[in-house]
């Protein structure tokens, strides 16, 4: 059963994603900002961390950087609604899997961690 942290601001969000992906046969941890991310990537055992461009203490971005070079081998999506936030997602290039611009539906949220979780 794949383990996915997702690090999420809004909690309505965060808790429909979360019960989808569950739903799907995912083990979810879920998390409201990236120093909780990080703290609990530290426990191990995840296979994707699907994030949110915005995120309190510590935005999506800075969470992807750090978790690339801690764990290099961890999968990254990142949502992101900001139209000027969607550059700098996609210049992450290898560093994220893939870039869900926001609005997204919940069936493009499944597919893309689908495909990353399959890659």
């Amino acid at each position: 059963m794949p383990a996915i942290l997702i690090a999420e601001y809004d909690k309505g969000v965060r808790e429909f994603v979360s019960r989808a992906l569950e739903r799907d046969g995912h083990r979810v941890t879920a998390v409201g900002d990236g120093t909780a991310a990080l703290k609990v990537l530290a426990e191990g055992g995840f296979d994707l961390l699907l994030t949110d461009n915005v995120v309190p203490e510590m935005d999506g971005i800075a969470l992807t950087l750090k978790v690339a070079k801690v764990y290099p081998d961890l999968k990254v999506l990142m949502m992101t609604g900001y139209t000027h936030e969607q550059q700098r997602v996609y210049s992450l290039g290898v560093l994220i899997h893939e870039g869900i611009p926001e609005p997204s539906t919940l069936l493009q949220v499944r597919e893309a961690t689908q495909q990353a979780l399959a890659a």
